[in-house]
C-alpha cells in the first residue's frame, strides 16, 4: 500500500502537520513535535517550514480511503 503524506485532523495541536508528518513517518508524533520546537526556537527556519507544509500538504478530510 502506498503511504501518503497529509495533514491529520485528529491529534492536531495547531495545523496537523507534525501529527500527519509522525504517522508517515511511523513514529511518536512526540518526537516530531519536539524536533520541530526545537528547529523553531533555535534556528528560526522551523516556523516558516512549518508554515510552508501546513499550506502545501492536503488535509486527511479531502483524502478518500
Amino acid at each position: 500500500m502506498e503511504k501518503k503524506l497529509y495533514r491529520k485532523t485528529a491529534g492536531k495541536m495547531i495545523g496537523g502537520v507534525c501529527a500527519g508528518l509522525a504517522d508517515y513517518l511511523n513514529v511518536d508524533v512526540t518526537i516530531v513535535r519536539l524536533v520541530a520546537a526545537i528547529l523553531i526556537l533555535c534556528a528560526g527556519c522551523g516556523l516558516l517550514a512549518y508554515l510552508i507544509a501546513w499550506i502545501i500538504m492536503p488535509s486527511d478530510v479531502f483524502i478518500a480511503n
